[in-house]
Protein backbone atom coordinates (compact mmCIF):
# COMPACT_ATOMS: atom_id res chain seq x y z
CA UNK A 1 0.00 0.00 0.00
CA UNK A 2 1.52 3.30 -1.10
CA UNK A 3 -0.31 6.33 0.29
CA UNK A 4 0.61 9.62 -1.38
CA UNK A 5 -1.56 12.32 0.23
CA UNK A 6 -5.04 13.40 1.17
CA UNK A 7 -6.12 15.62 -1.68
CA UNK A 8 -9.66 16.51 -0.72
CA UNK A 9 -12.81 15.95 1.28
CA UNK A 10 -16.51 15.69 0.44
CA UNK A 11 -19.21 17.41 2.50
CA UNK A 12 -22.99 17.15 2.45
CA UNK A 13 -24.67 20.55 2.62
CA UNK A 14 -28.15 22.05 2.58
CA UNK A 15 -27.64 24.96 0.16
CA UNK A 16 -24.99 24.91 -2.58
CA UNK A 17 -25.35 28.64 -3.33
CA UNK A 18 -24.92 29.64 0.33
CA UNK A 19 -21.90 27.32 0.65
CA UNK A 20 -20.35 28.72 -2.55
CA UNK A 21 -20.76 32.30 -1.35
CA UNK A 22 -19.15 31.45 2.01
CA UNK A 23 -16.07 29.73 0.53
CA UNK A 24 -15.69 32.35 -2.19
CA UNK A 25 -15.73 35.06 0.50
CA UNK A 26 -12.91 33.21 2.27
CA UNK A 27 -10.85 33.20 -0.94
CA UNK A 28 -11.21 29.63 -2.21
CA UNK A 29 -11.08 29.16 -5.99
CA UNK A 30 -14.45 28.15 -7.42
CA UNK A 31 -13.72 25.23 -9.78
CA UNK A 32 -17.22 24.02 -10.66
CA UNK A 33 -20.74 24.73 -9.52
CA UNK A 34 -23.96 23.00 -10.48
CA UNK A 35 -27.41 22.81 -8.91
CA UNK A 36 -26.45 20.05 -6.42
CA UNK A 37 -22.65 20.14 -6.60
CA UNK A 38 -19.76 22.48 -5.83
CA UNK A 39 -16.01 21.97 -6.17
CA UNK A 40 -13.64 24.47 -4.54
CA UNK A 41 -9.87 24.43 -4.39
CA UNK A 42 -7.12 25.93 -2.28
CA UNK A 43 -3.74 25.20 -3.89
CA UNK A 44 -3.71 21.42 -4.47
CA UNK A 45 -6.45 20.62 -1.93
CA UNK A 46 -10.04 20.30 -3.10
CA UNK A 47 -13.36 20.12 -1.33
CA UNK A 48 -16.52 18.75 -2.91
CA UNK A 49 -19.93 19.78 -1.63
CA UNK A 50 -23.12 17.92 -2.55
CA UNK A 51 -26.65 18.52 -1.41
CA UNK A 52 -27.95 16.29 1.37
CA UNK A 53 -29.37 12.95 0.42
CA UNK A 54 -30.37 10.00 2.61
CA UNK A 55 -27.90 9.27 5.41
CA UNK A 56 -26.12 12.57 4.76
CA UNK A 57 -28.82 14.32 6.78
CA UNK A 58 -27.16 13.33 10.05
CA UNK A 59 -26.79 16.10 12.61
CA UNK A 60 -24.84 17.87 13.87
CA UNK A 61 -22.68 18.52 10.83
CA UNK A 62 -18.99 18.64 11.48
CA UNK A 63 -19.07 17.10 14.95
CA UNK A 64 -15.46 16.18 15.65
CA UNK A 65 -14.24 17.28 12.23
CA UNK A 66 -11.97 20.27 11.72
CA UNK A 67 -10.75 21.61 8.40
CA UNK A 68 -7.39 23.21 9.10
CA UNK A 69 -6.62 26.16 6.81
CA UNK A 70 -3.14 27.67 6.98
CA UNK A 71 -2.86 31.44 6.51
CA UNK A 72 0.01 33.93 6.62
CA UNK A 73 -1.44 36.16 9.35
CA UNK A 74 -4.25 34.82 11.54
CA UNK A 75 -5.12 38.14 13.15
CA UNK A 76 -5.34 39.94 9.81
CA UNK A 77 -7.42 37.11 8.33
CA UNK A 78 -9.76 37.32 11.34
CA UNK A 79 -10.20 41.09 10.91
CA UNK A 80 -10.92 40.66 7.19
CA UNK A 81 -13.42 37.84 7.84
CA UNK A 82 -15.31 39.99 10.36
CA UNK A 83 -15.19 42.99 7.98
CA UNK A 84 -16.76 40.80 5.27
CA UNK A 85 -19.65 39.94 7.58
CA UNK A 86 -18.50 36.48 8.69
CA UNK A 87 -19.03 35.58 12.34
CA UNK A 88 -16.14 33.53 13.77
CA UNK A 89 -16.94 31.15 16.63
CA UNK A 90 -13.83 32.25 18.52
CA UNK A 91 -11.21 34.97 18.53
CA UNK A 92 -7.59 34.27 17.55
CA UNK A 93 -5.66 32.62 20.36
CA UNK A 94 -2.36 30.85 21.01
CA UNK A 95 -2.11 27.16 21.84
CA UNK A 96 0.74 25.27 23.61
CA UNK A 97 1.85 23.46 20.43
CA UNK A 98 2.69 26.80 18.85
CA UNK A 99 -0.47 27.22 16.77
CA UNK A 100 -2.29 30.56 16.64
CA UNK A 101 -5.84 30.11 15.40
CA UNK A 102 -9.56 30.82 15.46
CA UNK A 103 -12.60 28.79 14.48
CA UNK A 104 -15.16 29.69 11.86
CA UNK A 105 -18.27 27.61 11.07
CA UNK A 106 -19.43 27.25 7.50
CA UNK A 107 -23.18 27.47 6.72
CA UNK A 108 -23.68 23.78 7.56
CA UNK A 109 -21.72 23.85 10.82
CA UNK A 110 -18.42 22.41 9.62
CA UNK A 111 -15.49 23.69 11.70
CA UNK A 112 -12.80 25.64 9.86
CA UNK A 113 -9.69 26.22 11.96
CA UNK A 114 -7.83 29.21 10.51
CA UNK A 115 -4.26 28.81 11.75
CA UNK A 116 -0.60 29.62 11.53
CA UNK A 117 2.02 27.45 13.16
CA UNK A 118 4.66 29.15 15.22
CA UNK A 119 7.39 27.91 17.42
CA UNK A 120 6.08 25.98 20.42
CA UNK A 121 5.85 27.97 23.64
CA UNK A 122 8.03 26.99 26.55
CA UNK A 123 6.20 25.74 29.69
CA UNK A 124 7.12 29.00 31.48
CA UNK A 125 5.19 31.12 28.93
Amino acid sequence: MDLKSVSGLTFFVKDIDKTAKFYKTLGFKMEKQEKDYLLVRLNWFSMDFVTEKGAAKQEPKGAGLCINISVGDVDEFYKNAVAKGLKPASEPQDFPGGSHNFVLHDPDGYNLVIFKRGKPRSPAE
